[in-house]
């Protein structure tokens, strides 16, 4: 996905997957807070921690049960969170117009908490994104980089910043 320019971003590493959870989880509980409709993009190679950060997410914002990755059916939802959480894996999609087949306009209105791992492949039909997760190997663990790409976003980054200093300190 695009990058802007100055767009506030925090870099955090992530020594485990529980680090990674928890990172998930620390950005759900500022995104419920905001009560914005959010798009949150997830990048990064294969086995990068994707789902784990998605995972994250999902049990912060209430859910109780397991979290699998949606790679062949495209979507997870979890609309008995409220707000509703969907998540998507467009790994598979070889073609960003099969997203017009399932309705995916649908998923991003009201307050939807969307989270779009390979969000790339489906650029032009996918809204932009809000903020940005860019996962990368760092040694035995992983490197964070998320970006806020929105006004929301770039204020939910600057509250995560604040957070993750907080907490380092």
């Amino acid at each position: 996905m695009s990058t802007v320019t100055g767009a506030p971003e925090t870099v955090v590493f992530l020594p485990d997957e529980q680090a990674t959870e928890t990172l998930g989880g620390s950005l759900a509980s500022l995104a419920f807070a905001s009560g914005e409709h959010l798009v949150i993009c997830l990048q990064g190679d294969l086995g990068m921690g994707k789902t784990t950060f998605s995972r994250g997410f999902i049990r912060a914002m209430g859910h109780e049960g397991a979290v699998k990755s949606p790679t062949y059916t495209l979507v997870e939802p979890y609309e008995h969170l409220q707000p509703p959480v969907y998540h998507f894996d467009l790994y598979r999609v070889a073609d960003p117009e099969e997203l017009e087949y399932m309705g995916i306009r649908d998923y991003f209105r009201d307050r939807n908490l969307c989270l779009i791992e390979w969000a790339e492949r489906g650029i032009g039909i996918l809204p932009p994104p809000d903020i940005e997760v860019s996962l990368s190997r760092n040694g035995t663990g992983r490197t964070a980089c998320v970006r806020g790409l929105s006004a929301t976003g770039q204020q939910l980054v600057n509250e995560l910043a604040a957070l993750e200093s907080a907490s380092g300190e």
